[in-house]
């Protein structure tokens, strides 16, 4: 073969499926069509010689959290749980949670054991009672109080805690974008510190992850307004009952805009919530870019609707984003040892 030959067939070779260097990285991960339009989008896009190439500052990754690469189905998400948990068992707090916040409680409590639906409105529902629930303590505190629940065993399952939940082949999907300069950002539904405290152990810095806010204020600071006041040498930042944005949807693109300041060029979610994460992601007329959608179908390894699973796979791939399946495209979901058990409280 002719020299220029070869360098004609040599972009098209490089991203004609996964490279076996790609293939090896993912030891976790069937031969599956979201793997190869991965592994293609990336060998494209970091190759110099190709139109695609995206300079590595603007590698810019959006991952949601719950049901993306950590459990959400065991019944529900983590941060419902653990309300529910703070409402009716932790003793420091069950006998004064406000009524508002014990209804919360109790519709999750229905859900999870009598399988009752949620109201339209539980997003905002819960991210106000929440904001209340832990209303008072210290970032530090907060951080703790997660790690601590998070040791449980989650409802549904045997051989894991909530802290190690993850879906072990999407800490792959990390590891190879980080592997290929790539930034990747948490932009979840769920509280902020929540999340930073459950991603703790991936080495995730807490300035990538973006989720649910409430208002914070120092534990000196009162009703003074923070422009008037200034903190002292030795205060605490404490959080408060006012919730400031509920992650999802819309928000989910205002964050982005305001904290990273870059359109993704690759996002990865599970719900109608990241849509728009995705539609932003997909709006980027500079760069080349994929979006992929998690698909819950997997009822022998995990806790899945099928027909809600077949609804949303339909729906996704009409949208044009990538269907990840984890029933066939996953080897392992939570790693080997963990097994799904009838619901158990």
């Amino acid at each position: 073969m002719k020299k220029s030959a070869f360098l004609f067939l040599l972009p098209v070779f490089l991203i004609s499926g996964c490279s076996k260097a790609s293939k090896s990285h993912f030891k976790l991960w069937n031969d599956c069509e979201s793997l190869n339009v991965l592994c293609e989008y990336v060998a494209d896009v970091t190759n110099k010689g190709s139109n695609n190439y995206i300079p590595v500052e603007d590698r810019i990754v959006t991952f949601d959290m719950d049901g993306t690469f950590l459990g959400e189905l065991y019944p529900t998400y983590f941060e419902y749980n653990i309300l529910e948990y703070r409402v009716f068992d932790d003793p420091s707090y069950k006998d004064i949670a406000p009524d508002d916040v014990k209804e919360t409680a109790q519709i999750i409590r229905d859900h999870a054991r009598q399988g009752t639906a949620f109201p339209s409105d539980m997003d905002l529902r819960h991210a106000h009672a929440a904001a209340k629930a832990y209303s008072g303590m210290t970032i530090s505190q907060f951080d703790t109080y997660v790690k601590e629940y998070a040791k449980k065993t989650p409802f549904g399952f045997e051989g894991m805690t909530y802290a190690t939940s993850f879906y072990k082949p999407m800490l792959e999907v990390f590891s190879y974008l980080e592997k290929n300069d790539f930034t990747y950002y948490v932009v979840s539904g769920s509280d902020r510190f929540i999340c930073r405290a459950l991603v703790d152990s991936l080495g995730i810095a807490p300035n990538r992850v973006i989720g649910m806010d409430v208002q914070l204020k120092t534990s000196k600071q009162g009703d003074t307004e923070d422009y008037k006041y200034e903190m002292e040498v030795g205060e605490d930042v404490v959080r408060t009952d006012e919730l400031i944005i509920k992650n999802v949807k819309t928000s989910k693109v205002k964050q982005i805009e305001q904290e990273i300041g870059k359109v993704p060029v690759l996002s990865f979610g599970n719900s109608s919530g990241d849509c728009a994460m995705h539609n932003l992601c997909m709006s980027n007329t500079k760069y080349k870019t994929e979006t992929f959608m998690l698909v819950a179908d997997d009822d022998v390894r995990d806790h899945a609707d099928l027909a809600e699973g077949a609804r949303r796979e339909a729906r996704w791939r009409a949208a044009g984003y990538h269907v990840v399946s984890m029933k066939n495209d996953f080897k392992t979901i939570y790693g080997d040892g963990v097994k799904k058990v009838d619901f158990q409280y």
